[in-house]
């Protein structure tokens, strides 16, 4: 393991809105006309949302596996409780700039749980039960693979070997670019210490990365994201 201190206790069901992931990962009008993959998606209400625009998203997170959508949400409510709690008693680890205070922060998390709680009783089939590093997908299935609050957030507990089998699979199943938020651990001041190796193991196996910044601050010094895609073969 990396030597993170576990701040939080059991890795967090998480619920965020379209909005805030346009923001974490840069997404244009392009990206959201794309066929996305959200893992692991947790309680997002973003599948959700892009998909009552007519856009093309699959959910996948072992959650789903272990309960039923009703449980899956009220799981998800609780736990933006336990991380409400979390944040006002260490707010000098966050920046009130998205979300103007915790009130705010709960009521937009809360609301996309919600949002995910309707959808996935309405449309099962757009959550599929699965955790990294093995994704039931063909290769290249997904134009856009994101991936929040998962990888790196959790350094405490993954190694640098469980981060790379992860995101090879991402890649795998993608056509075009896996994007991955945030790169700092979780009640961390710095980025995941093990990056510089991963992007090295990862160029090694023939992926090309950038770390990009983004408009967009929650927990602080969590700016950039993790951009990988794949190299193309031509005759």
């Amino acid at each position: 393991m990396s030597g993170e201190p576990n701040v939080i206790g059991e890795i967090l069901v998480t619920s965020r809105s379209l909005a805030e992931y346009q923001a974490m990962f840069g997404l244009s009008d392009a990206d959201l006309r794309a066929s996305i993959l959200d893992c692991p998606a947790g309680a997002a209400g973003f599948v959700a949302e892009i998909n009552s625009r007519g856009g093309d998203a699959l959910a996948c997170d072992p959650v789903y596996a272990e309960r039923d959508p009703a449980e899956t949400t009220a799981l998800a409510l609780s736990d933006i409780d336990r991380a409400n709690q979390y944040l006002r008693s260490h707010a000098d680890q966050y920046a009130w700039t998205f979300f103007t205070d915790p009130d705010h922060h709960r009521q937009s998390r809360s609301e996309a749980a919600r949002r995910f709680g309707t959808d996935i009783a309405a449309h099962p089939a757009r959550y599929i039960a699965a955790a990294l590093p093995s994704l039931p997908f063909a290769d290249a299935s997904f134009d856009l693979v994101l991936s929040s609050h998962f990888l790196f957030s959790y350094a405490d507990r993954f190694d640098l070997n469980f981060h790379l089998r992860a995101i090879l699979e991402l890649i795998r199943v993608s056509r075009r670019e896996v994007r991955i938020f945030p790169l700092t651990p979780m009640g961390a001041p710095h980025t995941y210490r093990e990056l510089p190796a991963l992007i090295d193991s990862l160029t090694n196996a023939g992926i090309t990365t950038a770390i990009k910044d983004v408009d967009y601050e929650f927990q602080r010094f969590g700016t950039q994201m993790l951009v990988c895609t794949r190299e193309v073969m031509t005759d």
